[in-house]
């Protein structure tokens, strides 16, 4: 690093060391500090049933990485991380990878990329191109725990959905329902107004639905405290209007681990994540290649996180249903095949509570939904939205746009101004135009390979897909070619990670240049 890149990233280093640890183990509740200097936070997770026996090793293993994925959010601005509690080579590896990466997302999509949230002393900072953007040293104090001796006791026939409320989580939960096959809906229960996005979802399922489980945690506290850690984030940094969070980009696996003590537990040996085509990409940056700040949507997550898996001895593979789908196409086979379940769909994180929680009307997400479903023929009413709240949203779409991919964006709005909702053809700065791939099931060999979800959800997911999409593509090179899904041979390729075959370098950030 030459002296002035190596002086311009300094400035971003304000924490001499963050400690975490150690970790307090319950029955139903785990908790460890956060502490910079004098100042702490204790972070906690808070189960509605046992899931811990203070004195295994392995539940002390297990709270120590699910306590210590906040920290990786922080591998930028801090001179040392330290993580007091259990770990393993497998772990100690896992932390240091993705704190990496996760260094070099925050860079630049937080960093270099105009940020509401900074002062404008780091607003404007100029690009520094380096093979590692990780300032911190990790450091685990504690003897390195051996390699597990065992496996945990998990069957591929037992399915938890991450849920939120949101839609993608909704139609996996639908799908996976109407097939048949043993479903463990769980939803992760934030401390703070964050829960109410998934509030009216939560309280249908908690009560209609078998296996349905909550996990508590006060991670969202936590990740405001970190930022008054940070100098050059605005004081104010609560009133902000954004539709993005203010630094955090490693959030999925703060829920995620969180949830696996209940795998554990019930033997549960797939976890499902609700994300679709155009959440895995890559892209550069003025000569800094990275993952448009979706690492923790990709495939190259879940492969992570299924490798990551299998070194533990966990037998959990991690995966999407959803990623040959569109966001629109979600929303539409939401809509149309399972109509009570979108009454409960909530994308916006501004929501307010009447009679039920509704959602803000006004947010980029809410105009997004609205026009997506009014695109579909659909009433947003369904959602909640009120009449007045559908006509802003809609004017709101032709001034300011959604952020959704390119095509899907022109596509909708297409579809808007041919239905006569809107009054220019454009949603901002996308013309309207048909683009009649986003409403089929696209197979793109890195983004959504036909072999990357098990066998035996295949043909009955895709065959229940296809009654709402327009077809399916098939991608070779730079061309789209029409393809029989339900026909193809590739339709019975293995699915290694099932299968006790994997790569130890596929998806990693490392074996695709990045």
């Amino acid at each position: 690093m030459n002296a002035s890149g190596a002086s311009e990233l300094s400035r971003l280093v304000v924490i001499d060391r963050l400690e975490v640890g150690p970790v307090k183990i319950e029955g139903d509740r785990i908790a460890a500090a956060y502490r910079v200097g004098e100042d702490s936070f204790e972070l906690a997770y808070k189960y509605e049933e046992p899931v811990f026996d203070p004195q295994d090793p392995e539940a002390s293993n297990l709270a120590s990485m699910i306590l210590a994925q906040v920290a990786l959010n922080y591998g930028l601005f801090c001179r040392e991380i330290v993580f007091h509690g259990d770990f393993d080579e497998a772990d100690r590896r896992f932390l240091t990878e993705m704190a990496a990466n996760t260094a070099r997302e925050i860079y630049v999509k937080k960093i270099l990329e105009r940020n509401p949230f900074l002062t404008e002393e780091v607003n404007g900072l100029p690009v520094v191109v380096e093979k590692s953007y990780l300032a911190a040293s990790l450091v685990f104090p504690a003897e390195r725990l051996p390699r597990p001796a065992s496996r945990w006791p998990s069957s591929p026939e037992r399915h938890c959905v991450l849920s939120s409320g949101g839609k993608d989580s909704l139609l996996t939960f639908g799908l996976l329902r109407e097939i048949g096959v043993e479903t463990h809906p769980i939803y992760v229960n934030e401390s703070g107004r964050h829960w109410f996005t998934a509030l009216n979802a939560y309280r249908y399922f908690a009560l209609n639905v078998p296996n349905t489980a909550r996990v508590w945690t006060n991670s969202d506290r936590l990740f405001s405290w970190m930022l008054r850690q940070l100098p050059f984030v605005r004081k104010d940094f609560q009133s902000v209007r954004s539709d993005a969070y203010p630094i955090r980009l490693w959030t999925v696996a703060v829920f995620l681990f969180g949830v696996l003590p209940l795998l554990r537990k019930r033997g549960i040996g797939r976890l499902l994540i609700g994300d679709e085509f155009d959440t895995t990409e890559r892209a550069s940056y003025q000569g800094i290649t990275h993952y448009s700040g979706l690492y923790d949507q990709s495939r190259y997550f879940d492969e992570a996180l299924t490798r990551y898996f299998g070194r533990k001895g966990y037998g959990v593979s991690q995966f999407s249903i959803l990623r040959p789908c569109s966001e629109i196409l979600i929303e539409k086979v939401l809509a149309e095949r399972y109509p009570a379940l979108l009454e409960y769909q909530m994308s916006c994180h501004a929501t307010h509570k009447e009679e039920t929680v509704r959602p803000c009307g006004a947010c980029e997400k809410c105009r997004r939904i609205v026009g997506m479903l009014l695109a579909m023929g659909q009433d947003p009413k369904r959602c909640g939205f009120r009449e007045e709240q559908i006509e802003s949203s809609l004017r709101s779409l032709v001034d300011n746009g959604v952020h959704q991919e390119r095509a899907g964006a022109a596509h909708m709005a297409h579809l808007l101004y041919e239905r006569g909702r809107i009054a220019e053809p454009r949603l901002g700065k996308v013309a309207a135009k048909p683009q009649p791939e986003v409403m089929k099931l696209r197979f793109d060999p890195e983004r959504s390979p036909l072999s990357g979800i098990p066998v035996s959800l295949r043909k009955p997911i895709f065959r229940i897909l296809l009654q709402h999409a327009e077809g399916a593509l098939q991608r070779s090179g730079r061309d789209w070619h029409a393809f029989d899904v339900l026909g193809s041979a590739e339709i019975r390729t293995p699915y290694r990670f099932e299968a006790g075959k994997e790569s130890s370098k596929v998806g990693t950030p490392e074996s695709i240049g990045l």
